[in-house]
């Protein structure tokens, strides 16, 4: 499958989920974004349009993002919605098959606290 037709088929997919999800004030959207070697998170309020928290894998020493490193990104990232006082949040994963690394971050996130 040539690298065009992969990011299409994604896209796709993102597209397809996206228009079932939405988020709102109470209950706000993590959008998922993998690249080759970065994991990007994003907190979004589509109500207003507005981003209230992100977090990347870009801090990170190691050169290759890994499952554990994942939760641990996942982790940090239900620390930072808890402190914003967000308790329920709707999982955004992009297009990405549920699975391996996607799955380790909604399970980190969920293990700070938040019901996802």
């Amino acid at each position: 499958m040539s690298k065009k037709t992969r990011a299409l088929g994604r896209n796709k997919r993102h597209l397809r989920v996206r228009k079932r999800l939405s988020g709102t004030q109470e209950r706000p959207r993590v959008s998922l974004f993998r690249s080759n070697k970065n994991i990007y998170l994003q907190l979004i309020d589509d109500s207003e349009g507005k981003t209230l928290a992100s977090a990347s894998s870009l801090k990170s020493d190691n050169k290759s993002i890994n499952k554990d490193l994942s939760k641990k990104l996942g982790i940090e990232f239900g620390e930072k919605i808890s402190k914003l006082g967000i308790k329920k949040v709707v999982f955004d994963r992009g297009g990405y098959l549920y699975h391996g690394k996607v799955a380790a971050i909604a399970d980190g996130i969920r293990q700070s606290g938040i019901e996802v």
